[in-house]
């Protein structure tokens, strides 16, 4: 069925005359009489029968007038959630990030974001959720903060910022307070470590492994918070970014070469963004290139 026959159809049952409905929507009333023809014809009886110089609903006409307030109402309320999407300053824009920037990077990109435009609402979305992987029923991932360079075709990557990655020691511990080390210093030590899979988990492995270093796991846990709780209770010692240490343990630096992360922004080249999620993209590559993005170590 036509949109447009069902709008005339609902108001000439609310009693526009023809001529009127043909001066406003600017069709023939021929024309318009034929739409009405063809509806009926679709819905296969009649819907409006002539009175004087009135039409009037048929019973068939009043019931399937009810349907169809129903069904313009819901899609007018379709168009207009679609045109508040493509407007940039009123839309959504779905970010997926690590935990350990969920208390610093993330809050700081989001406050500056909506200072500009209050008006887009930022979803916000666990790691787990990935652009070239299913998308999740809170919504699309539209960009992605992550720790690593993303592997699939098709997604492009911008870096923010790196980051140092540091030892957390016990307060007190042998290699506390002499300066930087090399990870094989801690070789015979317990480690606390990330639950794995992770991108901070494959980057920890690695760098160890570089350092020609086993690690004796003590311990997972699933959040830095965790992680140092047990280290400052003397359960082993931790490898951290440095924007996630806390006061109740001791750092050390570390000088071994790519004792380092790489933040950066992805997103998908062959997925089209909503120009809200445009929005906030660059405005975070803005931010990365005049400076203004920085770990609270910095």
């Amino acid at each position: 069925m036509e949109t447009e026959a069902l709008r005339w159809f609902q108001q000439v049952a609310d009693g526009v005359t023809v001529t009127e409905v043909s001066q406003v929507e600017h069709i023939s009333q021929p024309g318009l009489s034929r739409a009405l023809a063809r509806l009926e014809a679709e819905v296969g009886t009649p819907l409006l029968r002539k009175q004087g110089r009135t039409l009037r609903l048929t019973e068939a006409g009043a019931a399937f007038k009810r349907h169809v307030d129903v069904a313009l109402h819901e899609l007018d309320d379709g168009l207009a959630a679609v045109e508040q999407l493509l407007d940039p300053e009123t839309g959504v824009v779905g970010v997926a990030f690590e935990r350990s920037m969920g208390t610093w990077l993330l809050p700081q990109l989001v406050r500056g974001f909506r200072v500009d435009h209050p008006g887009v609402r930022v979803r916000l979305l666990r790691s787990t959720a990935v652009l070239d992987g299913p998308q999740p029923e809170g919504g699309p991932v539209d960009l992605q903060l992550a720790s690593r360079r993303p592997g699939a075709p098709g997604l492009r990557w911008a870096r923010l910022l790196s980051e140092p990655l540091v030892l957390v020691v016990p307060v007190g511990h042998r290699l506390a307070g002499g300066g930087a080390v090399a990870l094989a210093a801690a070789g015979d030590e317990h480690f606390v470590v990330m639950r794995g899979p992770s991108p901070f988990r494959r980057s920890h492995d690695e760098l160890l492994a570089a350092a020609g270093v086993e690690p004796e796991v003590a311990f997972e846990a699933d959040d830095l918070a965790t992680v140092q709780g047990f280290v400052a209770a003397g359960l082993g010692v931790a490898l951290v970014p440095a924007s996630g240490v806390g006061d109740r343990c001791d750092v050390v630096g570390l000088t071994d070469r790519g004792a380092t992360r790489e933040l950066g922004l992805v997103w998908s080249e062959s997925r089209r963004m909503l120009p809200s999620a445009v929005l906030f993209r660059d405005h975070v590559l803005e931010q990365a290139r005049a400076g203004h993005v920085a770990a609270p170590f910095a």
